[in-house]
């Protein structure tokens, strides 16, 4: 690969009334991983389209080892070195792995044929860089439609390094993967630092960015606020610099009783074509967390519960036993579902923020449509969550990742739901959106709602959670609380073993 070293200065964009950056500013040099932070909405991944090409900047310019560079598409980005995996993965669902990795720049015989052997061959070497990462045995023939979230961000990873990248965004792109999956990465992002690539690290998880980094450049509305070597920043300092006015804290919420009250919802022998027996307990108010390693059955788990899958064994509500076949079935007996794949399975893109709030709730305010009162309940969620937007109008798709994850959440809200499912909600959000969250998962377990919650952050089980089910192999393998909630104990289940 060639070296190249990469900076963006004083880039600036707009869109619309809304200043998406205001003076980004991002260097990077061969063979080091600079990791770019700050809250949501800060402008992380509108630099980062800009200087990959999925987007014009209104100002400033881009250099690559010195000369100025304009980027009018990803292709032209690509075709120089510069690629990227974003967030919000690329993969067409229906195709094979092979056929994502090349889609777009494919191997050609003279005439245009296709040189698919060649290409086959290439996708199993670049699979073996994950081998004993994943669920599956990952077959360059295999449709991603058959592949778990963490599997389709290696594959998305692949894609990238496919095209021989010289410099590397990775933006989020280990908020899909597991603890092995991670490690293997980090393993590989040290390889290629040796090889003379430039690395741009995007994540929310400090831990990641201490184990990683070289440098660290921080933004903070719309601009460029700092820059460093990371090992001259403590977790706190940087936590500030990204956070104006002060550090956002996390809210337990634990409530001592909790095990002495109500029984909600009771699951016996629970099973899908990936769970088997599951029986757990979840009680008024109580917040109970799903660990384990990904794709062990925590998000089939979820659906099941929201009717959304095929599953057989007995689910109780209130002691009654019922049938789950449907989600409508969930949302009478008052069960709300937050998805993890927000983009695909949470939101219409396209529509308002007023549109997806009201999505789930629109038959409640009658016919004729009762418009005034539906909006005024939305604004109340909106602000009861701090949604930072200009009003209801606004599309959702020109929200930041934090704020459309609150909008996810607002729909359900305005059910007032007894039960609350979440799968991995704060993934991908920084450090005070999540603050935000806990606060609000607080308030509503003090309202007597009962929370069954999945995440891929263990400090974020171990921090909220009164129990912790861990999950190996689609079986609840231990049940951590109390002096057992602690990390060597959730790191041996997930594994399959016991400390």
């Amino acid at each position: 690969m060639n070296e190249v070293s990469l900076s963006a200065q004083h880039l600036v964009k707009h869109y619309g009334g809304v200043v998406a950056l205001a003076d980004g500013n991002l260097e990077v040099n061969p063979g080091e991983v600079m990791t770019l932070v700050g809250a949501n909405g800060s402008g992380k991944s509108t630099l980062g389209k800009i200087v990959t090409g999925v987007v014009a900047p209104d100002g400033g310019r881009l250099l690559l080892n010195d000369r100025e560079v304009i980027f009018r598409t990803p292709h032209a980005a690509r075709e120089l070195g510069i690629v990227a995996v974003y967030q919000e993965l690329s993969l067409v669902p229906r195709m094979t792995i092979a056929e994502n990795i090349w889609l777009g720049h494919e191997w050609e015989r003279a005439g245009g044929i296709l040189r698919h052997a060649e290409m086959r061959q290439r996708t199993q070497e670049l699979l073996a860089l994950f081998e004993g990462t994943t669920h599956n045995h990952l077959d360059p023939d295999m449709p991603i439609s058959a592949l778990s979230p963490g599997e389709k961000q290696i594959v998305e990873i692949l894609k990238a390094l496919s095209w021989q990248p010289s410099v590397l965004f990775l933006d989020e792109a280990t908020a899909s993967l597991d603890s092995r999956q991670v490690n293997r990465l980090f393993d590989l992002i040290q390889d290629w630092k040796r090889q003379g690539m430039a690395i741009v690290f995007i994540s929310h998880r400090l831990d990641e960015i201490y184990r990683i980094a070289d440098r660290v450049t921080v933004l903070r509305n719309g601009r460029t606020v700092a820059a460093a070597p990371i090992n001259e920043l403590s977790k706190q300092e940087l936590i500030n610099l990204m956070i104006e006015g002060g550090v956002a804290t996390r809210t337990n919420g634990k409530h001592l009783e909790v095990s002495t009250a109500e029984e909600i919802l009771r699951v016996e022998s629970l099973s899908t074509t990936t769970l088997r027996a599951i029986n757990l307990v979840l009680r008024r108010g109580e917040l109970v967390g799903l660990g384990g390693l990904q794709g062990q059955g925590q998000a089939e788990l979820l659906l099941a519960l929201f009717g959304a899958i095929p599953y057989s064994g007995q689910i109780y509500l209130y002691g009654r036993p019922v049938v789950l076949r449907r989600p409508q079935d969930a949302m009478r007996h008052q069960i709300a579902y937050v998805p993890g794949e927000r983009n695909t399975a949470g939101l219409l893109p396209i529509q308002s923020i007023l549109d997806n709030l009201l999505l789930p709730s629109w038959k409640h305010y009658g016919f004729p449509l009762r418009i005034r009162q539906a909006q005024a309940d939305a604004m109340a969620i909106a602000s009861g969550l701090k949604l930072v937007m200009a009003n209801l109008d606004q599309p959702i798709n020109t929200l930041s990742g934090g704020n459309a994850q609150k909008v996810v959440l607002g729909k359900w809200l305005l059910r007032r739901p007894q039960i609350l499912l979440l799968d991995d909600p704060t993934k991908g959000v920084d450090v005070g959106t999540k603050s935000e969250f806990y606060k609000i998962l607080s308030d509503l377990r003090a309202e007597g709602t009962s929370i069954l919650f999945y995440s891929t952050d263990d400090e974020e089980l171990l921090g909220l959670c009164d129990r912790v089910l861990v999950l190996h192999d689609g079986k609840i393998t231990a049940e951590l609380s109390g002096e057992r909630l602690v990390h060597s104990e959730l790191v041996a289940a997930a594994m399959g073993s016991s400390t």
